[in-house]
């Protein structure tokens, strides 16, 4: 099956403020159909790094059976973690950076890891807030859920 997954994460007063991922996954049927599905959800105190990532997390995780996967961010450090290979660094050096510094967000790297196990995951970067469908609607459901302080999640930062 394949399935185009389109991500967006947003954080107001980042770092440590409310924030909030978007996600929408299209898959077209054998009759030509398109489904839809969106994702979304808030946190009182996070990080748009860390909201991008749990997009991405959640869009995987919301697919049951293997796929084979387009997957659209408009974040570079979503994207170019897999697209230049910096992940498989991190892994080979411990989750350690250049200096020996500790790779940021390991806990929802290795949740990704382990959401895209399963699938033929393609990362595809698009430019933010460019007109692209997908990308505005994820970024409305990041932001709305990011607005909507009745709705958190309080788990301190995620």
């Amino acid at each position: 099956m394949h399935v185009k997954i389109y991500t967006d994460g947003a954080a107001r007063g980042n770092p440590d403020g409310p924030g909030g991922y978007g996600t929408v996954l299209e898959y077209v049927d054998r009759k030509g159909e398109l489904h839809t599905r969106e994702l979304s959800g808030g946190y009182r105190r996070t990080t748009n790094n860390r909201m991008e990532l749990m997009a991405v997390i959640k869009g995987l995780e919301a697919l049951n059976r293997p796929c084979s996967v387009e997957l659209y961010s408009d974040s570079k450090y979503v994207v170019d973690a897999f697209n230049q290979h910096w992940i498989d660094g991190w892994i080979k050096k411990g989750w350690k950076r250049g200096k020996n510094e500790p790779v940021k967000n390991v806990d929802l790297w290795k949740r990704l890891l382990t959401a895209k196990e399963q699938h033929q995951v393609t990362f595809i970067w698009v430019k933010g807030h460019d007109g692209h469908p997908q990308n505005e609607r994820c970024d409305t459901l990041a932001t709305t859920a990011a607005d909507g302080t009745d709705l958190m999640i309080d788990e301190g930062v995620l």
